[in-house]
């Protein structure tokens, strides 16, 4: 039996990583705040939107109706009037005209708002394969804050299970909450607002009590371009990557001890290793 379940992980590692090998998109991962007109410019460039084709916003991670519309502005201030917004709503009866425009869309982007309420839409649904279809065919897809956090497959919600008033003060087991995102991106799981807004502890926890991932730490005006297995960090301030290479975790009392995590803190134009 524990020979099987050996060759079954082995054989689920070789598919996840032939699966980043072999997708033709990336990643424009935004950790919140503002989009620098730079920020801009590389989106274009990268999702080739000014050579044709068109993109496509989802704005479901967030409860304001315009929130697509200011999504969208940056790019018509540009010149680029080929990007629409796209809602879908919780259990709705799915158009598959509706759904292609996302397939085929060479740019999608997910607004910010709450990461739960965008998988609440979409998860299991033909638009989350839509959106893997369009990505593994060579679509950017990218996000901001909520928009960033679905971009893993395990996915912090932002909610506390044991402090939920506490603003991330403690490093204890089981409280930071982790659901299932979108799982593009592949042993990394992805935070945001970082340095602004001290989530230190979050990530920590996070990473302790999940050995096997890197936790990758975008702070606002900031963002990740992903190719492949390389992230090159763009805009005005940092990414922070915490690892636990050791797998080590202590609990005593409830509170979570470890040795042996490393940090890197990488600025703009660097380029990093994710998996």
């Amino acid at each position: 039996m524990t020979r099987i379940v050996f060759v079954l992980l082995f054989l689920s590692i070789v598919v996840t990583s032939l699966a980043q090998k072999t997708s033709k998109g990336k990643l424009f991962i935004i950790g919140g705040g503002s989009r620098s007109d730079a920020m801009v410019d590389r989106i274009i460039t990268e999702s080739g939107l000014q050579n044709g084709g068109y993109g496509v916003i989802l704005p479901m991670s967030s409860s304001d109706d315009s929130s697509a519309y200011w999504a969208n502005e940056p790019f018509i201030n540009k010149g680029i009037q080929n990007i629409y917004g796209l809602n879908f709503v919780k259990e709705e009866i799915l158009d598959d005209a509706k759904v292609d425009s996302v397939r085929n869309a060479k740019f999608i982007y997910i607004t910010g708002g709450d990461q739960n309420r965008f998988m609440d839409v979409v998860a299991g649904t033909a638009i989350e394969k839509a959106i893997h279809d369009a990505f593994h065919k060579g679509a950017l897809v990218s996000g901001t804050s909520a928009g960033a956090a679905v971009m893993s497959k395990l996915m912090i919600t932002g909610n506390e299970l044991k402090y939920p008033e506490s603003a991330l003060k403690n490093i204890e087991e089981n409280n930071i909450e982790i659901k299932t995102g979108l799982g593009l991106i592949h042993g990394a799981i992805i935070d945001q607002h970082f340095v602004k807004r001290s989530r230190y502890n979050r990530l920590i926890s996070v990473i302790i009590e999940h050995p096997d991932q890197k936790g990758i730490a975008i702070d606002e005006a900031t963002a990740i371009l992903v190719k492949g297995r390389e992230a090159e960090v763009v805009g005005d301030s940092q990414v922070i990557v915490i690892e636990n290479p050791k797998r080590s975790k202590v609990v005593r009392s409830g509170k979570l001890g470890a040795s042996g995590l490393t940090m890197d803190i990488y600025l703009a134009g660097d380029r990093f290793k994710i998996n």
